[in-house]
């Protein structure tokens, strides 16, 4: 392999093959690629997966490598190289995955899968081949993981189908998505689009690599694991085949809005709602998964009765006076669980006793990214300000406590306006308007 090219010349030639893929598959909604492989090992490709990779960061697999030692031991190059030659020869084959296990607010763990970092550029070099050709077929109720969509046009595509007349929601959950889906199934509705075997024999390793906890091997027979490179893509194919059948058939029902497994469906009507209910649940037997009715629910908007969350935000409609009419408007703000991740979030940076020698400056140093990253997500709609106002207390709170602490003052709650200056000069960020 030639020496590393410079960092924005593999860039460009990668979305140039992305173009040229998208462009061929847009234009024959019918056409199944047969020579696609050859793509993952480009160099161009292979370079540019390795920067996104890079970028992410993320912790080492099983196999203890991480990011920052493969840049210390300047091993950008060789690996890169191992793993071309590797995908040549055809003897690339994937370690299981480190099975890493993150606490939910309910007290429940979500299972991650970590993969090893050259399985993590595989599946971002095919990824990046992959992903074109499928992004032709998704449809635009589909948000979640995609490139140039987000969360905030999921929210958007709902305020604007409540405006037309929403009154009823079915706000679905469905149980353990990620680890269910059936790799048969998943394999058909790849091959519908796919039909270079090698492509295929990647995508059957991946799912088949199995993962590794507490040093014990575990062997997956369903499921793709939230964590891996590739995983997000195999969950939209999947559900897509539900936003087909929606979009030919049933749009009447309602609006189908989808982040990943996350979905809701707005309708106009209670027999409308029901009837949608009904729909999914047929759809999600041929799927094969099965819907949460522990958490899912169907929710009446009139009136202000009740709201949803979705995607970290309540939606609720609200009375307001306009011009001596009483309107009620879809309003969206942080949910109580999104408030409650937040506080603690805040209480994580300020609270241990390690850092009490740290200055103001190094502490508003560590808050403000969080505060910014909030903000820019949660000031969607004014109305949210009120919501944002009580982080602000929470946060000038804490840092309270954190100075007097520092100071060792009896008094931990005292010199609150004080410690409010110190922090604004510090630069403090605020999340209300």
């Amino acid at each position: 392999m030639n020496a590393v090219k410079p960092a924005n010349y593999a860039k460009v030639k990668a979305q140039e093959l992305q173009n040229k893929l998208y462009l061929a598959a847009k234009g024959n909604p019918h056409r199944r690629f047969h020579a696609l492989y050859d793509k993952i090992y480009r160099e161009d490709v292979l370079w540019e997966a390795w920067r996104r990779v890079k970028g992410n960061r993320g912790s080492g697999g099983i196999d203890g490598v991480t990011i920052d030692l493969i840049i210390k031991e300047n091993g950008e190059q060789r690996l890169v190289e191992e793993i071309r030659e590797q995908l040549i020869k055809g003897t690339y084959h994937p370690l299981p995955a480190r099975r890493k296990e993150i606490p939910k607010p309910d007290g429940k763990l979500r299972p991650l899968g970590i993969p090893i970092v050259r399985d993590r550029i595989v599946q971002m070099a095919t990824k990046m081949v992959l992903e074109p050709i499928f992004e032709t077929d998704f449809k635009d109720c589909s948000y979640g993981f995609r490139p140039k969509r987000d969360a905030k046009g999921a929210i958007r595509h709902i305020r604007r189908a409540v405006k037309k007349g929403v009154y009823w929601v079915v706000d679905v959950d469905i149980t353990g998505y990620f680890d269910n889906i059936p790799h048969e199934k998943l394999m058909k509705l790849m091959e519908q689009r796919i039909c270079d075997k090698r492509i295929l024999k990647l995508i059957r390793k991946w799912l088949k690599a199995g993962f590794v906890k507490d040093n014990q091997f575990h062997e997956t027979e369903t499921g793709s694991p939230q964590g891996g490179v590739i995983s997000p893509l195999l969950a939209n194919i999947y559900l897509n085949y539900l936003d087909t059948i929606w979009e030919k058939k049933f749009t009447e029902l309602g609006t189908l809005v989808r982040y990943a497994d996350d979905l809701v469906i707005l309708c106009k009507t209670k027999e409308q709602a029901s009837e949608g209910i009904n729909v999914l649940k047929a759809v999600f037997g041929k799927l094969e998964l099965q819907m949460n009715t522990s958490k899912s629910k169907l929710i009446n908007l009139w009136g202000d009765k009740e709201g949803f969350d979705f995607l970290g935000m309540h939606h609720r409609k609200i009375s307001k006076q306009i011009k001596g009419r009483n309107i009620h408007l879809l309003r969206s703000y942080p949910s109580k669980k999104a408030m409650k991740k937040m506080r603690q979030k805040v209480k994580e940076i300020t609270e241990p006793r390690s850092r009490l020698s740290w200055s103001m400056n190094q502490i508003v140093k560590v808050l403000n990214p969080r505060i910014q990253g909030w903000k820019n997500y949660y000031a969607f709609d004014s109305f949210a300000d009120k919501f944002l106002d009580k982080i602000d207390w929470y946060i000038r709170k804490r840092l309270t406590l954190f100075w007097n602490k520092k100071h060792q003052r009896r008094n931990k709650h005292s010199q609150s306006s004080l410690v409010g200056t110190l922090a604004q000069l510090s630069g403090l960020k605020k999340l209300a308007a």
